[in-house]
């Protein structure tokens, strides 16, 4: 928490408040035609720390004839994958959905009972092109920022965001950040995200950070383009093991004694574990030729004009990450029979880095075609050996794989077709994966897309290879990869409704799940096919000052084993009033918001792996959620209130995250976001 207070000393040091025209709605902009947004034309104030020999006031009277303000569409953020936006200080119900502890819409997710713990999912999205395993303990990583959860940005004055909310019991969740570009060719940010709280159980402290350094530089000729990354995360929380099964009866009885929380018995209270990595990351390109034929032509026949541009592209990768399970003394109960009956500690490593090479040629006409070739180092694994039954098992997974891959895609008028392929050529890990994407509109208020996508990738790493004091969790196992296909539609009506259906078969799938001679969590390979249908319904309705937002999902398995479990319906609901107040100077919504999931049989948790795992013996689900909400903007600043669960002490104390691990009573919490714009 020392350094959320320099960090937010830092930013609210470094810019003052001034007005913005605010957009209706974020809309997406060409990179390259935002090269020049930077230029003196679009500064509202200028550089005047050379000319000393003028006031400030002066210099500020000279410059304001000649610029004008900036603009907010110029402050530009930028995604992984080159899609600009520009900064949105508009209070939407969609922000209302995004202001929480992942700042993302976690619709199709149910949080555990305190901030920072890990959430179960309702959905599953089969879509994959990675052809590599990932890390495990896959619990711990809801928060974890990937290479493509980290943004750019190219802004004319220096941009500060603020975000706070409250916690549980005591503790806080806050979010800074602070960009500036030192010229028109280059830009950085810092931000940092820190987060505790103590929650309302025993033992279950959590606390969270994600420091965040990014940089962005473009060449004066622009053929030269480079975007780096560098982050630190830790992510900390007590694990208790879930509520004991006395105290889960005390807890749906809902018997006033019982309503403090912290005296119902947890199964443990001496275990942790901790997530922590370190990731550099460099996208560089260089411009080989930039050829236009015929560029003297009028204007009328530019779509004869035969453009061509081809780059060189160069990513390159360092990552760094631990997992760390840490508990004072053995629990033989709930995890088995252990090496040491004391300080037990599991830690698993990985270092993972990568390189690629990319060729890009771009023409109008035959449109944007990508060949790659790259390469990946991995290093997962142990510093000791387990024997075991007479089996050794190794610690390490290490080795070196190269794939190609290429990329194509083609816009025309209404329509675009966009395709990757990617293939693992040598190496010890085989994966290949290939997805097909179509968009095109219909006409000017409906547009419709469609795909497909095949995947073959080993499952996780530490499915393949794990190691730990109890005795039961050390395995070695050679699965095969699991292969996915999917396909999947959206049709689009305006801002009136998107319907999403995606069909997917997967085989070979690894899950964990209670062993049945040992009861303790294992991996397994799953022998039959899955088939799995997802239907996705949105829409919002609007009756004066009155709107009603609607998120269905309709879901059915079909699965001989039931070792991929997902509830039918998934919905929320959200009916709200908005108006401006007080001659525009406030804008205020209110409303409730419902959700809402069909009983099933939810996965359970595993604090020892950091994963879910399938269970068969109890349902859980069909219990509503209603929250009241207040939010209100002023300028450029957003307050949340909100009463979350309020229904919680009426419609029955049956609501849980996952089994033995209640979901969140009845809680009063307030946030706010702050933009400052120099």
């Amino acid at each position: 928490m020392r350094k959320l207070v320099y960090v937010l000393f830092f930013i609210s040091i470094s810019s003052v408040v001034f007005g913005q025209t605010i957009p209706e709605k974020v809309q997406r902009i060409n990179e390259t035609d935002t090269f020049d947004s930077l230029t003196q034309d679009s500064i509202a104030v200028r550089d005047i720390g050379q000319k000393q020999k003028k006031s400030v006031s002066n210099q500020l009277d000279a410059e304001s004839s000649k610029v004008k303000k900036a603009k907010i569409q110029d402050y530009l953020i930028i995604s992984k994958d080159r899609d600009t936006t520009f900064v949105d200080t508009s209070l939407t119900i969609r922000k209302d959905y995004k202001f929480n502890y992942l700042r993302k819409d976690n619709f199709g997710l149910i949080p555990f009972s305190n901030l920072g713990q890990t959430y179960n999912s309702l959905t599953h999205n089969f879509q994959n092109t990675n052809s590599m395993p990932q890390f495990g303990a896959r619990a711990r990583h809801f928060n974890y920022m990937e290479i493509e959860d980290i943004n750019y940005y190219r802004v004319p004055t220096p941009l500060t965001e603020l975000f706070y909310r409250t916690a549980f019991e005591q503790g806080q969740l806050a979010d800074s950040f602070f960009t500036v570009n030192t010229s028109p060719q280059f830009n950085f940010s810092i931000a940092y995200k820190g987060m505790r709280s103590i929650g309302n159980y025993q033992h279950m402290i959590t606390s969270t950070g994600n420091f965040r350094f990014t940089s962005n530089y473009t060449s004066k000729n622009k053929r030269y383009q480079a975007r780096a990354h560098f982050v630190t995360q830790d992510l900390f929380g007590e694990e208790n093991g879930g509520l004991q099964e006395d105290s889960v009866e005390n807890f749906e009885t809902g018997e006033d004694e019982f309503l403090e929380r912290p005296i119902l018995d947890v199964n443990f209270e001496n275990a942790d574990n901790i997530l922590i990595g370190k990731r550099f990351y460099l996208d560089q390109s260089y411009n080989i030729f930039n050829k236009v034929v015929e560029k003297y032509l009028p204007q009328t026949l530019n779509d004869s004009i035969s453009k061509s541009r081809l780059d060189l592209k160069h990513v390159m990768s360092f990552e760094d990450k631990y997992y760390q399970y840490n508990q004072t003394s053995v629990n033989t109960s709930f995890f088995g029979e252990a090496f040491n009956n004391q300080n037990l500690f599991d830690k698993t490593t990985v270092e993972n880095f990568y390189n690629e090479l990319q060729l890009d040629f771009y023409n109008n006409v035959l449109g944007n075609i990508q060949i790659n070739l790259n390469n990946t180092n991995y290093n997962y694994g142990y510093n000791k050996l387990v024997v075991l039954n007479g089996n050794t098992i190794v610690n390490r997974l290490k080795g070196s794989v190269f794939a190609v891959g290429g990329k194509y895609s083609k816009q025309y008028k209404g329509f675009s077709l966009n395709g990757e392929l990617g293939v693992n050529i040598s190496g010890d890990f085989e994966g290949n994966y290939f997805k097909v994407n179509t968009v095109f509109n219909i006409n000017e208020d409906i547009s419709a897309s469609a795909s497909i996508n095949h995947s073959s990738k080993a499952p996780n790493y530490n499915t393949l290879l794990y190691q730990s004091d109890y005795i039961s969790y050390n395995w070695q196992n050679n699965f095969n990869n699991i292969e996915t296909q999917q396909i999947s539609f959206k049709l689009k009506y305006k801002e009136l409704a998107n319907i999403t259906v995606d069909y997917s078969t997967i085989n070979d799938y690894v899950y964990f799940k209670q062993d049945e001679a040992t009861l303790q969590v294992s991996p397994f390979q799953n022998d039959k096919t899955i088939t799995y249908l997802r239907a996705k319904f949105e829409n919002e309705i609007k009756f004066g000052k009155f709107a009603i937002n609607n998120t269905i999902m309709y879901q059915n398995v079909q699965d001989h084993n039931n070792v991929l479990n997902v509830p039918k319906i998934n919905t929320r609901n959200t009916l709200y009033f908005s108006s401006h107040l007080f001659k525009k100077a406030l804008f205020l919504q209110t409303g409730v918001t419902l959700n809402y999931f069909s009983k099933y049989y939810m996965d359970a948790y595993s604090p020892l792996l950091a994963e879910f795992y399938v269970q068969n013996d109890r349902e859980f689900g069909d219990f509503p959620r209603l929250d009241y909400f207040l939010n209100a903007k002023i300028r450029q600043t957003r307050i949340y209130f909100k009463v979350e669960h309020f229904n919680s002490s009426f419609t029955g104390y049956n609501y849980y995250a996952a089994p033995t691990y209640p979901y969140r009573d009845l809680a009063i919490r307030f946030g706010v976001v702050w933009n400052f714009f120099l």
